[in-house]
Order: C-alpha cells, then structure tokens, then sequence
C-alpha cells in the first residue's frame, strides 16, 4: 500500500500491489479465456461487496494491472499529495459535505495561513508535527504545503512530501488553524518546527476532510532503484 492513513481518512489515488506467482497469476481466470487483471478486478469488486455489505461502495478498486520488475507501491513512490478541505465560517458549512469538509467557526487568513506554510517547505526534521515510531526517521521532504479557496469558498489545504510521517498532514494542518485564525505569527510554525518536540500545543486536525489524491512514481526503469534508495533512508 503506497499510503498508511489515520483512521477516518480517505484515498482517492490509494495504489497497492500484491505479490503473485506465475500459477497463481495464470490461474485467475480459472480457465475460461480472460486476462488475468481483467479476472482479478471481478473478483476484487465480488470480495469487496460481499465483504462490505452495505457499506458496498465504500471501497471502489479501479483499475489492475501487472506491475514492472522492482515495483513497490510504498517504497517505489516519488511523493504522496493528500488535500484537506475547511469551510471556515458557517456560511459555508454545507450539510451534504460535512463527512469530507471540517466545519471551522472562525473566518481564516489564506495570506497568514500560505506564510506560515512555506517556511516548512524542504528537508526537514518534522518530529514536532508528527508521532515518531521507533527506530524510524522523522526526517521528510515537504515539497507543496499551501491553502487556496475553491469556487465554492471552501479552503483546500494541498500537502505534499516524499513520505509523510504518522499523523503528519493532520499536526501540520492543525497548527496552521492557530496562525490562519490569527492566534499565532506565521512564523509560529517554523518556531515548533525547530523545537523538534510535541507538547501541549501540538493538535491534530479531525481525519475526515483528508484525502490521499495522488501518489507518483518514476518511470520503470527506475522503480527498483527508488524503492531501495527509500529502504535505505528509512533505515
């Protein structure tokens, strides 16, 4: 799975692999004449709605395909984006939204909320934002981190790393909230950053409005070499 979430956060362009041998590839089709990812996808959409029941639908498996020499959905990816939708203000608390939008009383800033952002932008130590596990790195490279207003004057926060730490995306988001609402400088952000330990500061934005939407990769020729440089760097 290219993407480990929180629970109630959702996947748009989630990708997984599997591990097959040639017998068991071949013998998707149980015989009758049929591709193998052809017979796969049917029988992934059958599991799913047996096993989902009325929540059928909840998990939609769209394409299947066989993979290059060396791919692996996790460690092969180039960089996980996931958005993040606020409607700041309850004029724009729309009810049919409210299982994927957070629902914020106070009016924010975009202009504080984007300067704030970008100076957490590159190779950094992320420890303060997100919960460490043991043995592993809190070092991650944030490429994108910026808030912008859609057609309907929702906020959407758009964040995007090679890798993300566990409940990294919601620590950043969370901690924005205080400077986009005006309680903190921008530069609040960078401070906790270089702090490098959570405290009774740290907050998590709720999971529900984010959204894992893109996950990329490099070309063939280069998965197996990513996905040992990301090995590399975990350990």
């Amino acid at each position: 799975m290219a993407g480990r979430t929180d629970a109630g956060v959702h996947a748009r362009g989630q990708v997984v692999h599997v591990d097959l041998s040639e017998a068991e590839w071949l013998g998707l089709n149980r015989g009758v004449e049929l591709d193998p990812s052809v017979a796969l996808l049917r029988r992934l959409r059958g599991a799913l709605s047996r096993g989902l029941g009325d929540l059928t639908g909840a998990i939609e498996v769209h394409r299947v395909s066989m993979a290059p020499e060396g791919f692996d959905a996790r460690f092969s990816a180039l960089w996980r984006r996931y958005s993040y939708r606020i409607a700041d203000g309850q004029a724009r608390w729309d009810p049919l939204g409210r299982t994927s939008t957070l629902w914020h009383k106070d009016q924010l800033d975009v202009g504080l909320l984007n300067e704030g952002a970008s100076q957490l932008l590159g190779l950094q130590d992320f420890r303060s934002y997100c919960k460490p596990r043991e043995g592993a790195t809190t070092i991650r490279e944030l490429q994108r981190f910026e808030f912008a207003r859609g057609a309907d004057g929702v906020l959407v926060a758009t964040v995007q790393a090679d890798a993300f730490c566990h409940n990294m995306v919601r620590s950043l988001v969370g901690s924005a909230l205080y400077v986009g609402a005006g309680v903190e400088k921008p530069g609040w952000l960078h401070e906790r950053l270089l702090a490098r330990q959570r405290d009774a500061r740290s907050v998590l934005a709720a999971p529900h409005p984010l959204v894992l939407e893109e996950v990329a990769y490099p070309s063939a020729s280069g998965l197996l070499a990513r996905a040992e440089l990301t090995r590399a760097r975990r350990e």
